[in-house]
């Protein structure tokens, strides 16, 4: 039987609600919601729409499905669409954006349908945020993430040698740093869950996504945050400035750790240059393996481009267009 449950919650912006609030039990940052983000950027640009998740007729929904336990008291959940049929398919891991310290998965779910109805597994997934852990709680969940499909494959009809991971701004930097880390065991934590399965991929999709938190761009907003009296997204999830940790900065920085197991990317950028750091450096590296990679531009986008019409449409084409090239 097929079936949704998409909760939509409207999170008004301003003074009304705290941007840090405590959900069962867990501290969640809630200033990064689809309708704060629409209420910024139709200022600018009135003509933009919010786009609301539509299952298509061949697609089933199984939702909230527990993938992981950190800790003892704390599960961790994905959605996963899929074709109505037997088959086995492709499979994508969909990451969310939010600076490390806002969002849901629930953000990645328009897009997750649409493209499931074109023959993929798709599996928006939660993973702990700055308010609730640190760099590299993250990184460690949504390789769990990825062991567990391949853990679940026969399950779910998901075909292991066939598996990508996109992500959209912060979920970018992610999506990129987990790619191009195939097989570096520093990356998968310790006490690894589903430890006889593999976190590899064999593509990724990078939406407006850094690769570098070192380049000047990345290290002008921290100083332009301090100037504001905040604390930069970069500066909580890496626990202190990049002059504090040199090193934890480059080590979650994807553009250093290319290599010839590194997975093929697609960018998929918006007009706004600082959320490019990194990019053509890791194009360069990549060919250097002959490890193929591809980029695309929307001209006069916001960043967060892919949450609204007119660029959904666009995004998803790009999208399913690479996966298809990589793929099929």
């Amino acid at each position: 039987m097929k079936y949704i449950i998409i909760a939509i919650v409207l999170l008004l912006a301003g003074n009304m609600l705290s941007a840090q609030v405590m959900i069962d039990g867990i501290p969640r940052d809630t200033s990064f919601t689809v309708y704060s983000t629409y209420i910024k950027e139709s200022k600018k640009r009135p003509y933009i729409k919010i786009v609301k998740p539509h299952l298509p007729d061949n697609v089933i929904a199984r939702e909230s499905i527990v993938y992981s336990q950190p800790t003892a008291d704390r599960s961790l959940h994905v959605n996963l669409y899929r074709p109505d049929d037997d088959k086995k398919y492709p499979a994508l891991l969909m990451i969310h954006g939010g600076g490390w310290s806002s969002g849901d998965l629930s953000q990645e779910i328009p897009m997750a349908l649409q493209i499931a109805s074109q023959g993929y597994v798709t599996v928006p997934v939660e993973y702990r945020l700055s308010p609730e852990a640190l760099y590299p709680a993250a990184v460690h969940d949504l390789k769990t993430a990825l062991r567990w499909m391949r853990a679940n494959a026969e399950r779910y009809g998901i075909d292991t040698t066939r598996i990508a991971v996109s992500g959209c701004s912060a979920g970018g930097q992610l999506a990129t740093l987990i790619g191009v880390t195939n097989g570096q065991l520093s990356y998968e934590g310790v006490n690894r869950e589903y430890p006889n399965h593999s976190s590899e991929v064999q593509a990724v999709i990078n939406i407006d996504g850094i690769s570098d938190f070192t380049t000047k761009e990345s290290l002008d907003g921290v100083v332009e945050a301090i100037s504001k009296n905040k604390v930069s997204a970069s500066v909580k999830w890496l626990v202190g400035t990049y002059e504090e940790k040199k090193e934890l900065w480059m080590e979650a920085s994807p553009v250093y750790w290319v290599t010839g197991k590194s997975a093929p990317i697609c960018f998929i950028n918006s007009s706004i240059p600082r959320f490019h750091g990194g990019r053509d450096e890791i194009i360069d590296k990549l060919s250097a393996y002959n490890i193929p990679a591809e980029m695309h531009s929307l001209p006069d986008t916001p960043h967060p481009f892919w949450l609204f019409e007119p660029w959904f449409k666009t995004t998803v084409k790009y999208m399913t267009d690479y996966l298809n090239k990589i793929f099929k």
